[in-house]
C-alpha cells in the first residue's frame, strides 16, 4: 500500500527550517482576472507586488518560485510572516496562506477483466435491485471501441513521473497528436524529447517548493530531476489509466497475462510534482508540495487536458483557501476536465478520507477476483492459506512469535512489530518469524527478519485489517494471513516447545470469492468537512494491482533489494484512482459535449451494490459495507456510458455550494448571496442528512440522456429503519434529450422508529428512478440530530 510517513519528513526539514524560519512559501490569490492577460503579463504584475515588500529588484526576482494563471489567480513565493501579512491587507488579495512541507503525499492486467471492460468477455455477474435484473456484462469492448479506446482523449497524471521506455507506453500505431494539445515535453536528468511520443505527449516537472524545503539542490542520487520516475507509483498509476496493451506480463511467473490501461489509447501528459523524502527508504514514499502540486494543475489546464489522475491526499482535513488540490481541480472543472482524487489509505477509522468537495470524484478502493496464495502448513497439522511469495521454505523450520525474540527494552505495544533493530539475531536465526501489521512499513518489517537472520516471516492481520490479504514480494519467502489465521498462529506456538512451520510458495488464483471486498485501509466518511455531501464516491480495484513499474526502484522500493521488475503489484486508494479516471476518459471519448458534473453522475447511479456471490458487497471484516466506504458503490464501466438521466451540476453552482458551507470568497469575482442555498441542495447524486430532526425537503434536477428521449421513469427507495423517502413528483414524463425535471425528496424521521434504530449513528439506503431499461440510483446516508 502507498502509504507516507509525513513526520519523518518534517522531522528531517526542522534544522533546515530553523535556520531560516522567518522566510516560508506562501500561496498569495488575488481576485480574478479577465482571462486575457498572458503569462508574461501575469507574472510582471506578481513581480511589481513582491517588489513592493521586497528591498530590491533581485530579490524580488529571486522570492517568486510560480505565478498561477489558470489553477488560480496567484502565485507562490518565499516570503517572511511580515511580508506575507502586507499582501494580505490589500484589498485586491483575496487569501495568503503558508505552505506545509509534508502536507499532501502519494497514497493491471485482471481488474478490467474483473468490471467487464475487456475483449468481449464477461465481467462480475451481480443480481441489482430493478433495472434489467441480472447482468452478464458483454459489452466490455463495445465500449471500448465507442470509445476509440480513448484516442482522442488527453489524461493528465499528477504524481512521481514516468518511467517511459516501458512497453506500457509504446506510441506504435497511435496516430497524430490531438489538435487541442498545447503542451510541451520538459527536458531533465535521463529524460529528452525522445522519451516524449504519441502515447506520452508532454511531460513536466515541478520542484522550485521541494527545492525550498530541502534547502538546497536535489541531489540526483535521491530522485531525477525530471519527468523520470525513480519511486514507481506514478508509472504505476499512469498504466492503470492508460498503458497499452501488453500480452503475457508476469512478475516472477505470478498473475500472467495482458496488461493493459483502461484507456489504452489515451494520450498521457504527465506532471511530476512528488519527490522522495531525503534520508528514507524509497518505500516511506514520496512528498508532494502544495505549491509544486498547483503549478502542475495550472499547466495541466493550461496545455488542454481532458481529465486529472491524481492519487494524492492531505494529512489532515482543509479549509477550501488552504487545498491547493480542491482549487486546482475546481478550476479544471470549470474547463470541463474531469478529476478523478485518492480518498486516502487511512481507513478502517471514521471520517477519514481526503478530496471532499463535490467538483471532484472521489475514490475508495476495493479487492479484486484474483488472489496470489499459497499454503503454510504448521506443525500440528493445520494448513492456513496466505498471500505468499512464489519462493517458499519447502522444509520444515522453528516457528516464533515476535514478542518472544525481541532484544530487551522493546516497548510492549511494539514488540510484535518487527520495527528496524528489534529482534535479536541469536533469538531469530534460521527461524520462521510470525510479526503482526501496524507500525511500520509490510516490507520493512521482512527486511528486519532477514536482517537479524531468520528464513522466513509470517505477516498477522490485525483485527481492524481482517481477512484482507496484501501481497508484497517479501526480501525472504513470506507470507500474509487474515486476524483468525494470526490468532491460530500464535495459540499454536503457545501450546508446544518447538513449534514449526513450512511455507509452500504462491500461485495465482483466479475467480475467488466473495469479490469486491472494501480494502481496509481505505478511507472513510463522513465527510470531515462537510457531513452535508456524501463521500467517497465511488470504489473500484485498488488492492493487489498490478501496473508498470520504474526500472529506477526494486520490487520491494527497499535500497538494498536488487530484484527489478518492470511490473509491479500495489495496492491503495492510489491505485483505484486511475481505474476511475480511466472510465472518465472512455465516457468523455464516447460522450465530448457531457460536463464533468455529467460524467460523474452517470458512473455514480450505475454502480453496483454487489459481489460476485450476488451478495452485497462486504467489508474486510466480512461485514455489510456502507456508502461512507464505497459511496455509491462499485463502479461498473459498461454501464456508466448509458445512464438514463443525469445529476448535472455547473459552476455557479459549486461557488453556491462554498458559500453555503462559509466560503466567504470562493472565487474572486463571485460574491456570495445574504442567504445561499443549503448545502443538501447541491444537486448531487448522493444525499447525506447528518442531523434530521424532523422532516427536510431536498431539491433535485435530472437531466435525460438516455435513448431516443422518451421514457417514462418511475420513483423507489430503500430508506434506513426509521425514515421515510418521498419524491415529489414520484413519475418523471421525458419526451426528448436534453430534457430537464425538477423534483424534491422528502425525507422524514418516523418519531420513536427512528430513534430506536438511529441512535447514535447512521443509517443507510437508496433512492432510484427506473424506466425499466435504467436504474438510476442514488445511496443515501442519514443521522438524526
Amino acid at each position: 500500500m502507498s502509504n507516507i510517513n509525513i513526520f519523518l519528513f518534517v522531522l528531517f526539514l526542522l534544522p533546515l527550517l530553523a535556520s531560516c524560519e522567518e522566510k516560508n512559501v506562501y500561496i498569495v490569490q488575488f481576485r480574478g482576472h479577465n482571462g486575457e492577460k498572458t503569462l508574461h503579463e501575469i507574472e510582471d504584475t506578481h513581480h511589481s507586488y513582491l517588489l513592493s515588500v521586497k528591498n530590491n529588484e533581485e530579490e524580488a526576482k529571486a522570492s517568486r518560485l510560480y505565478s498561477y494563471q489558470y489553477s488560480i489567480n496567484g502565485f507562490a513565493a518565499v516570503l517572511t510572516p511580515d511580508e506575507a501579512s502586507k499582501l494580505s491587507e490589500l484589498e485586491e488579495v483575496v487569501s495568503v496562506y503558508k505552505s506545509e512541507p509534508g502536507l499532501y503525499t502519494l497514497q493491471t492486467t485482471r481488474s478490467w477483466e474483473f468490471v467487464g471492460l475487456n475483449e468481449g468477455g464477461e465481467g462480475l455477474k451481480e443480481g441489482e435491485e430493478g433495472g434489467r435484473g441480472r447482468h452478464n456484462y458483454k459489452m466490455g469492448e463495445g465500449l471500448l471501441s465507442k470509445a476509440k479506446y480513448g484516442q482522442e482523449v488527453i489524461v493528465g497524471v499528477l504524481d512521481s513521473g514516468i518511467w517511459p521506455e516501458s512497453e506500457s507506453f509504446n506510441d506504435e500505431g497511435m496516430g497524430p497528436v490531438p489538435k487541442s494539445w498545447k503542451g510541451i515535453c520538459q527536458t531533465g536528468v535521463a529524460f529528452d524529447s525522445s522519451h516524449c511520443n504519441g502515447k506520452i505527449i508532454g511531460a513536466r516537472y515541478y520542484l522550485k517548493g521541494y527545492e525550498h524545503a530541502l534547502g538546497g539542490r536535489l541531489n540526483d542520487t535521491l530522485d531525477y530531476r525530471s519527468p523520470r520516475d525513480m519511486d514507481g507509483h506514478g508509472t504505476h498509476t499512469a498504466s492503470t489509466v492508460a498503458g497499452r496493451r501488453v500480452a503475457n506480463v508476469s512478475v516472477f511467473g505470478l498473475a500472467r497475462g495482458t496488461a493493459s490501461g483502461g484507456a489504452p489509447l489515451a494520450r498521457l501528459a504527465i506532471y511530476k510534482a512528488c519527490w522522495a523524502i531525503p534520508q528514507e527508504e524509497m518505500v516511506v514514499g514520496n512528498t508532494c508540495l502544495t505549491e509544486d502540486m498547483l503549478a502542475g494543475i495550472d499547466d495541466a489546464i493550461r496545455d488542454g487536458v481532458d481529465v486529472m489522475s491524481i492519487s494524492i491526499v492531505s494529512s489532515r482535513p482543509l479549509a477550501f483557501a488552504e487545498d491547493a488540490i480542491a482549487n486546482g481541480a475546481l478550476h479544471a472543472a470549470k474547463k470541463n476536465i474531469v478529476v478523478a482524487c485518492a480518498a486516502g489509505n487511512s481507513g478502517p477509522a471514521p471520517a477519514t478520507l481526503s478530496n471532499y468537495y463535490p467538483w471532484i470524484i472521489t475514490a475508495g478502493a476495493s479487492s479484486l477476483d484474483r488472489d496470489i496464495l499459497g499454503p503454510l502448513m504448521l506443525g500440528n497439522g493445520l494448513k492456513i492459506m496466505g498471500a505468499t511469495t512464489p519462493y517458499g521454505l519447502e522444509k520444515k523450520h522453528p516457528l516464533v512469535y515476535a514478542p518472544d525474540v525481541v532484544f530487551p527494552g522493546v516497548a510492549k505495544n511494539e514488540s510484535a512489530q518487527c520495527l528496524p533493530g528489534s529482534l535479536d539475531p541469536k533469538k531469530v536465526k534460521g527461524k520462521v518469524v510470525l510479526c503482526m501489521r501496524g507500525l511500520g512499513m509490510r516490507v520493512g518489517k521482512g527486511r528486519e527478519v532477514k536482517r537479524a537472520g531468520g528464513a522466513g516471516y509470517i505477516l498477522g492481520n490485525t483485527a481492524a485489517s481482517g481477512d484482507e490479504l496484501p501481497f508484497d514480494f517479501h526480501v525472504l519467502p513470506g507470507t500474509a494471513v487474515s486476524s483468525n489465521d494470526a490468532n491460530k498462529i500464535i495459540q499454536y506456538i503457545k501450546s508446544t516447545k518447538n513449534p514449526t512451520t513450512i511455507i509452500n510458495h504462491g500461485k495465482t488464483v483466479f475467480n475467488s470469492r466473495p469479490a469486491p471486498s472494501m480494502a481496509s485501509f481505505t478511507s472513510r466518511g463522513p465527510n470531515p468537512i462537510d457531513p452535508n455531501l456524501l463521500k467517497p464516491d465511488i470504489t473500484a480495484p485498488g488492492l493487489n494491482i498490478l501496473a508498470a513499474w520504474s526500472e529506477g526502484d526494486s520490487v520491494t522500493k527497499l535500497s538494498f533489494d536488487k530484484r527489478f521488475v518492470k511490473y509491479n503489484f500495489d495496492s491503495g486508494t492510489s491505485m483505484a484512482t486511475p481505474h476511475v479516471a480511466a472510465v472518465a476518459a472512455l465516457l468523455k471519448a464516447v460522450h465530448p459535449k457531457w460536463s464533468s458534473a455529467a460524467i460523474r453522475s452517470a458512473i455514480m447511479t450505475t454502480a453496483g451494490l454487489r459481489n460476485n456471490k450476488g451478495k452485497p458487497i462486504t467489508d474486510q471484516l466480512g461485514k455489510i459495507a456502507t456508502p461512507f466506504m464505497f459511496g455509491s458503490g462499485h463502479f461498473r464501466p459498461t454501464k456508466a456510458v448509458d445512464p438514463g438521466l443525469v445529476y448535472d451540476a455547473s459552476h455557479e453552482d459549486y461557488l453556491l455550494y462554498l458559500c453555503s458551507i462559509g466560503t466567504d470568497k470562493p472565487e474572486p469575482k463571485f460574491k456570495c448571496p445574504q442567504n445561499p442555498p443549503s448545502p443538501v441542495n447541491l444537486n448531487y447524486p448522493s444525499l447525506a442528512i447528518p442531523k434530521l430532526n424532523g422532516t427536510v425537503i431536498v431539491k433535485r434536477i435530472v437531466t435525460n440522456i438516455g435513448g431516443d428521449g422518451k421514457s417514462v421513469y418511475f420513483f423507489s427507495s430503500k430508506p434506513p429503519m426509521g425514515i421515510s423517502v418521498k419524491a415529489t413528483p414520484s413519475v418523471l414524463f421525458f419526451n426528448h434529450v436534453g430534457q430537464k425535471k425538477s423534483l424534491t425528496i422528502k425525507v422524514k424521521a418516523r418519531g420513536g422508529m427512528a430513534r430506536k434504530y438511529l441512535k447514535n449513528e447512521y443509517g443507510f439506503g437508496w433512492y432510484s428512478w427506473n424506466d425499466g431499461l435504467h436504474n438510476v440510483r442514488s445511496p443515501m446516508a442519514i443521522a438524526l440530530a
